[in-house]
């Protein structure tokens, strides 16, 4: 999963109404893009570091059905993927489009000071005044950074690079310039 910056450890961070939160939101981990081969595979999108990162856990949630992971491997930019329960080609091609997801308390530890971006959606953004700047809507990457998609009060959205934001326990605080 990826990661960035420098973050207190979880329950330092946040209050327990946050923490409780953030753990019961599932985490997408990859998402399939279609069927490869006659078999039953399938070709994934991956939002974690590699395929490897996969293997550590034994399901995945499909929308509502669960899926367990036979077999894994790197493919190009994403992974190929084996699921149990997709015995062939028209069944993998049904998963087209699915997201696989974790709950986010399957997810490793991480190091102190650093985070999910998961733990950052659905948080408070304010100026160093302390004013609503709007609230954490996704933290995309196009290639140069993690980007952060902010959506303000009166429900227009705007982009900031992480960089133009310190991270606090409960909150993260913007460079006013980056406010648009």
């Amino acid at each position: 999963m990826r990661h960035c910056g420098r973050f207190p450890t979880a329950l330092e961070a946040y209050g327990v109404f946050h923490v409780f939160c953030c753990l019961m939101k599932p985490v997408t981990l990859a998402a399939v893009m279609g069927a490869h081969g006659l078999k039953g595979e399938v070709r994934l999108k991956l939002f974690t570091d590699d395929a490897e990162g996969l293997k550590r856990y034994e399901s995945f949630d499909a929308g509502g059905r669960t899926l367990t992971l036979h077999s894994v491997r790197e493919a190009g930019a994403g992974a190929i993927a084996r699921f149990r329960e997709v015995p062939d080609r028209t069944a993998a091609e049904a998963l087209r489009g699915t997201a696989l997801t974790v709950p986010r308390e399957a997810l490793p530890p991480l190091p102190e000071g650093e985070f999910y971006h998961a733990d950052l959606i659905g948080l408070p953004v304010v100026t160093p005044e302390g004013d609503s700047a709007g609230t954490v809507l996704a933290v995309e990457n196009f290639g140069a950074g993690d980007v952060l998609d902010i959506e303000k009060p009166d429900g227009k959205s705007f982009m900031a690079p992480m960089h133009a934001v310190t991270v606090e326990p409960d909150r993260l605080v913007i460079d006013p310039l980056f406010v648009v």
